[in-house]
């Protein structure tokens, strides 16, 4: 199985708030959806700056995104949307923005048909919401993120 260099954005606007996606997965198109942070892969020779800095554009349309560093890693096994199993090596980074509504203008097809909502969301909205919200540990580490309190190394998440 290869490995898929991956970013994730924990992407925050001026108010603090947290930008999420809500989608499924390729493998389970009618399965209720699941929050989750904008991001995807890395193209070949891309770093995971660089890829975050062309997925922000790509997924929200936004430019005046400042990355910051990674603070989470996570792998784990999923299937890409041509069915091919891969070893996806996530690295959550912190990013701010102006904020605003999100463009969805450069959507590729599967994300148009996979992906139903894209909204910022409170720390308190987010603590309160019933559905699942990935990675596991999103809403336990966020307090620590949001107050600028980073990890010296990224912390291994689940």
């Amino acid at each position: 199985m290869r490995d898929r260099l991956t970013a994730r954005i924990l992407l925050f606007d001026a108010a603090g708030r947290l930008l999420l996606m809500k989608g499924r997965l390729p493998t389970g198109p009618d399965a209720p959806g699941a929050w989750f942070t904008v991001g995807g892969g890395a193209e070949p020779g891309e770093s995971v700056h660089e890829a975050a800095a062309r997925e922000v554009v790509e997924e929200t349309g936004f430019t005046d995104v400042e990355l910051g560093p990674v603070v989470w890693r996570r792998t784990t096994p999923q299937r890409l949307v041509g069915g091919e199993l891969v070893m996806f090596q996530e690295h959550y980074l912190v990013a701010r923005c102006r904020g605003g509504e999100p463009c969805r203008d450069a959507w590729e097809p599967h994300e148009v048909s996979l992906v139903d909502d894209i909204r910022w969301w409170s720390l308190e909205e987010l603590l309160a919401c019933p559905d699942d919200v990935y990675p596991l540990a999103l809403r336990e580490l966020l307090p620590d993120i949001i107050a600028g309190r980073y990890p010296s190394k990224p912390l291994v998440i689940r």
